[in-house]
Parts: structure tokens; sequence; C-alpha cells
């Protein structure tokens, strides 16, 4: 990013007024930011921060840096997605982004989001792009708004259609992004469905690891990819349960516990969606998210009803 990477540390900690959760949100230590806004104080030869008991506040010098380095970091954003458009790096999907002057960056988290695993993925890849908070609030904010929208509408979709459980389980793991909102969606329409969606989606949830790498191969960055733990716990507890058959009623307390648990996932997916939120991911990158939603979503339901993709 062309963005000095102090300033960029200096929006963060302005933004949240916590040193913590600027790390948080940079993928660094607290130690590490605190030692960043140290630096750039020296340089500066003014305090940007007012410590107290009570928390962190920006100085009079803070207040007045902060407009400027917003500033900076709208035209270098500007900058990066001219060149990043002139080098080729808008090709494939990533055209739509550019057609709607969606940011690079974004464009390609959202398309990632799309394609693979929703939140899990973008959270993977992050740290390879190094976004900046708004770019990953926007790509998060549209893709956890059609996770809300998919858990009510494809089972009525399906409904209408009369797809088998098969074929809906199916359709969902493959045309909804992230994995609690494919399980809530196929349980909903049948326990066949929700057995077909859960490993057809995890399946899908597997490519993570190789677009990340990939992304950071061709990006020449060292970042430390997040692993989707989630699908090794989930073979690991497949495995445990075929090989350990005569602990079947303890397996099964589990699976009850589980159906609670996605309840209770089921319930924060909604109250974490907001006008808020909405507004957030921007009419631009949402437009992007529909689009590419709506092309999968079409595409996935006209293979599988040609018989193209079908599970024996």
């Amino acid at each position: 990013m062309l963005e000095n990477f102090r300033l960029k540390v200096f929006r963060a900690v302005a933004e949240h007024l916590s040193f913590r959760k600027a790390g948080e949100v940079l993928y660094l230590t607290q130690p590490a930011v605190t030692q960043q806004i140290k630096t750039l104080e020296e340089e500066l030869g003014t305090k940007l921060f007012e410590r107290s008991a009570s928390g962190v506040r920006l100085s009079q010098a803070g207040n007045l840096l902060l407009q400027y380095a917003g500033q900076l970091h709208e035209i270098t954003q500007r900058a990066e997605d001219a060149l990043s458009q002139l080098k080729g790096e808008a090709a494939g999907d990533l055209v739509l982004g550019a057609l709607l002057k969606v940011g690079s960056k974004t464009a390609f988290l959202v398309t990632a989001g799309t394609a693979i695993c929703g939140g899990s993925a973008i959270a993977a890849i992050a740290p390879v792009l190094d976004p900046d908070e708004d770019e990953l609030a926007m790509s998060m904010g549209t893709v956890f708004t059609l996770n809300a929208v998919a858990l009510f509408l494809f089972p009525l979709i399906g409904l209408a259609l009369h797809l088998t459980q098969t074929q809906f389980g199916l359709w969902s793991a493959l045309a909804i992004h992230d994995t609690s909102s494919v399980v809530g969606a196929a349980a909903r329409f049948g326990p066949k469905a929700l057995a077909v969606a859960t490993v057809v989606k995890l399946m899908r949830a597997l490519w993570i690891i190789p677009v990340a790498l990939l992304t950071a191969w061709t990006r020449k960055t060292k970042a430390r990819i997040r692993m989707p733990w989630f699908i090794v716990f989930f073979c690991l507890a497949a495995f445990v349960r075929a090989s350990f058959r005569g602990m079947a009623p303890l397996f099964g307390a589990f699976v009850r516990a589980a159906h609670i648990g996605m309840a209770l996932t089921l319930f924060l997916i909604g109250t974490g969606i907001s006008a808020a939120t909405v507004r957030r991911a921007g009419i631009r990158v949402m437009a992007q998210g529909v689009l590419l939603w709506i092309l999968a979503a079409a595409v996935s339901l006209f293979a599988i009803h040609a018989g193209w993709i079908r599970i024996s």
C-alpha cells in the first residue's frame, strides 16, 4: 500500500481510540502499535494522543493530523486502483468491480467471499491483501447482509421450484456464502438437504487455502495466512464418529448441542445486520456482491437442474 504504514496505524488508533482494537484490525500486537505511534510522535515532535486512566483521546495535533491523513488515504487509494487497472489486475470477476468503480482490494475480497466461503475467506485473504479497515468492513458488510437474505429466500425458492432435498442441499452449498447460513437454510428444507449441504459446503471451503496461497505468491507477500480450522475439526469429528460407533449416544448429545449452537449463531447473524451494516457496505460494493451472488445462484441452479452437478 502506498500509504505510510505509521499513518495507517495512527488512523486505526484514532478511529477506535484503543491500541488493542487497532492491533486486532491491523493484525499487529499491542506493543507493535504502541511503538509505531511513539515513533510517529517522535518524528513529528508532538503528542498525538493523550493517555489517561479513562482511556485514550486525540490531542489537538492528533485531530489536525487525522484530517490530512484521511485525505491522503483517499488519494493513495485512488492511485492504487488506477495502477492496478493499468497493470491488468482487474481481470476475470474483478472486471465487474472495476466497472462499478469498486476499489481493487474490496472487489477482490467480495469476489473471494462470494466464490468460496464468505467471511471466512475474507478473513483468510485479508492479511495477504492488507486492506484498510473501511475496505474490510465494506466486504464483510456485503457478505453478511447477503447471508441473512439467503437464510429466508433460498428455502422459499427451493419450495417454489419443487427442488428435491438433494438438489436443494447442493444448490445452497454452492450459492450461499457462509457455512452457518448454508446450514441454516438447508436445515429449514429438510434433514437430507442439511447432510448434503454441510459436506459439499465444507469441500467448497477447502479452496480458501490454495486461493490464499496463490494470492500471497502473486503479490509476493510473506503475510501469515489464517488456517480455516473449522474444516479440520469437521473432518476430525467425522473420523471419530466413524471409528467409534459404540459411542453413538454421546454423539447424539453432541448433535443436539450443535443444533442449539446453530440456532444461536443464526440469531447472532440476524442481530448483526442493521441499516448501518448495509450503509457501511456502500451501494457499489453491495451491487457487486449482489450481481456475483445472482450469477452464482443462477448458474449453479441451472447446472443442477440439467443434471451436470449431481450426487448419485
